[in-house]
């Protein structure tokens, strides 16, 4: 029996992917129904949807859904959840499309799923702004005194997302057809939450903690993840492998660099590598509660939320993500409420006086004794050919990365902001 976390929502994994006679019919099925094509966004929640990830989700939220999640974190029946998961279509599709339609959801001449339309609804740019505010509007200098919407559409990478949206928003649950290119490229590395919990099984684990990682290790994340293997059974090292933002380091460096600290420098039987098939949405806070949302999925009841966590830009406050966990709504139903709690670590950096290291809780010694470690401030610095700090990174993993850099023939100006330079300390 095991001891782990249950998946969210009270229903066990919700697995949405199709296999073997099924899948065959309904991918025929699929030839014969209009055809929608979907963001990759939308693609890496369809497969989310499909591998069980996003439990209890089976398909793409309805209004009232949406309208619940961005005001009150709640879906219409009440169940946790911090982000909206919607697919947005343009209006000459959705006058196509009456409820009760089935439609087949296509990628880049690949068909992924197969949707049931439930519910069709309108996105004005006032609705899409409001979500935006709901979702990505944080309390960091560049959302304050009226400046977000001066920043945010031009910067926020999250935002420009919502409010280049199509028209009009479709509901209903789907059948996943394709995991994509995932289990091809990161063979091992790619794992469904049934996977990851056969392995937590089998190595006797109940106690999880999560490490979520969109660069590359550096200390400050070697250090996260060493002091939660202190102190739970063991850690899932769980990489973005979808896509990111112009300028940060692809999936594939990232994933091989991790193999590299972790044959160097951890006891393996005690942490796990493993990715996930999302497009990062940087939303901060909101994401850092989705983060653990979908881990508990993945048999993990322990999320490491650091600082700025899954931030952008200074739109967010340096530990903002970590106080919104304190205000998340619940209903007293295990099923319903998040089970998957904050792991709260401090401002981590090297310490020259210390020797080793530290955080803002365990350092008295001043900014001008610490190394300040942040993935933005290794990609600026790597990016730019300038000389890397001492104790930044291990040597193996640089020495890795600056072959990626040195292969670059274009490069993308990687903006700074305060927590990634070490002025907001």
């Amino acid at each position: 029996m095991s001891k782990l976390v249950a998946p969210h929502g009270g229903k066990g994994l919700v697995c949405a992917l199709l296999e073997g006679a099924e899948l065959e019919a309904e991918l025929a099925k699929a030839k014969g129904l209009k055809q929608i094509e979907v963001t990759d966004r939308a693609k890496g929640d369809l497969i989310m949807m499909g591998i069980g990830g996003f439990s209890p989700l089976d398909g793409f939220m309805t209004k009232a859904d949406w309208k619940g999640v961005c005001e009150t974190f709640q879906m219409a029946d009440g169940t946790f959840w911090p982000v909206p998961i919607t697919l947005d279509v343009s209006a000459a599709d959705a006058g196509e499309i009456n409820e009760g339609d089935e439609v087949a959801l296509v990628n880049s001449g690949e068909v992924y799923a197969t949707m049931k339309v439930t519910e069709k609804f309108e996105m004005t740019d006032a609705d899409k702004k409001w979500e935006c505010e709901k979702v990505f509007l944080g309390e960091g200098e560049e959302s304050v005194d009226g400046k977000f919407w001066e920043i945010a559409p031009e910067d926020h990478p999250g935002v420009i997302m919502v409010m280049n949206q199509k028209e009009f928003n479709l509901a209903g649950p789907v059948k996943v057809l394709s995991e994509g290119e995932y289990k091809a490229d990161y063979p091992g590395v790619y794992l469904k939450p049934a996977e990851t919990r056969a392995m937590f099984d089998e190595r006797g684990w109940s106690n999880v903690a999560a490490l979520q990682l969109r660069n590359p290790m550096h200390r400050s994340h070697e250090f996260l993840a060493k002091i939660a293997i202190e102190v739970c059974d063991g850690v899932l090292i769980h990489s973005l492998i979808g896509n990111l933002k112009p300028g940060d380091i692809p999936a594939e460096t990232r994933v091989q660099a991790i193999e590299i600290l972790i044959d160097n420098y951890f006891v393996k039987e005690n942490v796990i590598n493993a990715g996930y098939p999302l497009d990062m949405r940087y939303a901060g806070p909101r994401e850092g509660l989705l983060h653990a949302t979908f881990r508990q999925n993945y048999g993990v009841n322990n999320m490491l939320i650091g600082r700025d966590h899954a931030g952008v830009g200074d739109f967010y406050g340096l530990f903002e993500a970590q106080e919104i966990f304190d205000r998340i709504p619940t209903t007293g139903d295990a099923g319903k409420d998040l089970q998957c709690k904050p792991m709260k670590i401090d401002w981590t950096f090297y310490c020259h006086k210390c020797d080793g290291m530290a955080s803002l809780r365990t350092c008295n010694h001043g900014k001008d004794d610490r190394v300040i470690l942040s993935g933005t401030k290794l990609r600026k610095a790597l990016s730019d050919g300038a000389e890397i700090v001492d104790h930044f990174g291990r040597d193996e993993v640089l020495d890795h990365l600056k072959v990626y850099y040195g292969s670059l023939k274009e490069k993308v100006e990687v903006k700074m902001q305060g927590a990634a330079s070490g002025d907001a300390m």
